[in-house]
């Protein structure tokens, strides 16, 4: 309930806001009590040449399935827990790959202790960020038991490196693939399990990872998020600024008593900035003027190769 209050009261005189999914959208707005019309979904996207499939590093006798996550109990690591044994005992050709780390790691150790499991799951530890390429070359399904997402870049990431992707149907998650490209399931053990077995019995064969590879390089570019990200800014820098009356006004609509603690914070701060000014005029403060090269003026600003 602060959370939220606080959220109010900062976000009530913004010109505009950015979500990276429409459901993290729809919460924003519930949350914020914010104009609709000012909040856009602009998505993350993934840079493709740092994913690129490599099927020669799968084993040829074996199916792996991948998990790259904190070990934490957000991202569903007790549903983990109940999801490996039944999976290993139906399919003996069936190993998971685990990276990340996290206080729900001592859960998954002590399932694999307590079943056997040693030989068909694998422990990474943390992984960077630039080696998860690397992880997720080595299987064929990526497996995500998130119980709260707003977009999940990792199952992007994952579907770019050519693996079909089994995940909790959450929050922003079903915006993110296509359906051929991902099984949803509901945050719960049978559901998963049984998403599991179907992208193992019937999907996994029939995937290329090149074409995977290629359509979400065509869906998610960080060109176009750019694009939509300097059009939302250019929005907002031809609108009118808020005088401090009216930004006092918005203030006050956020709640009865936190809109008066919001408008006395707001006028305190305002004599403490004429306060500094008085002391320290503008005037007398060197400026960094702004500068808009050209391609061609950057290229020619760049230092000469050493010889």
């Amino acid at each position: 309930i602060i959370l939220n209050r606080v959220m109010k009261v900062t976000m009530s005189t913004v010109s505009a806001a950015i979500c990276v999914s429409h459901t993290c959208r729809d919460n924003f707005i519930l949350r914020t009590k914010i104009m609709p019309s000012i909040v856009h979904v602009i998505p993350n996207a993934v840079d493709p040449s740092k994913f690129t499939p490599d099927p020669s590093k799968r084993d040829k006798e074996r199916i792996t399935v991948v998990v790259v996550s904190r070990l934490v109990y957000r991202k569903g690591v007790d549903l983990l827990v109940g999801i490996i044994p039944p999976i290993c005992k139906a399919f003996p050709e069936i190993d998971f790959l685990i990276g990340g780390d996290g206080n729900k790691k001592l859960s998954l150790e002590e399932m694999v202790e307590r079943e056997r499991l040693q030989e068909r799951v694998t422990f990474l530890g943390s992984v960077p960020h630039g080696s998860v390429r690397d992880v997720l070359v080595r299987g064929q399904v990526f497996l995500n038991c998130s119980l709260t997402e707003s977009f999940c870049i990792a199952i992007l990431e994952a579907s770019c490196a050519g693996l079909f992707v089994v995940s909790t149907n959450v929050g922003g998650v079903p915006e993110v693939l296509p359906p051929d490209m991902i099984h949803l399931s509901e945050p719960n053990v049978a559901s998963l399990v049984e998403g599991l077995s179907h992208a193992i019995s019937k999907k996994i064969s029939c995937v290329d990872p090149f074409s995977y590879h290629n359509r979400v390089k065509e869906i998610y570019s960080w060109e176009r998020v750019a694009l939509e990200t300097i059009s939302v800014y250019d929005t907002v820098l031809h609108k009118p600024r808020l005088t401090f009356l009216q930004r006092l006004a918005r203030y006050k609509s956020v709640g009865r008593i936190a809109g008066h603690i919001a408008q006395l914070l707001a006028v305190t701060l305002h004599f403490v900035v004429i306060l500094v000014e008085w002391l320290q005029p503008r005037d007398v403060i060197d400026v960094v003027p702004d500068v808009c090269f050209t391609f061609k003026q950057e290229e020619n600003l760049q230092p000469p190769l050493l010889q």
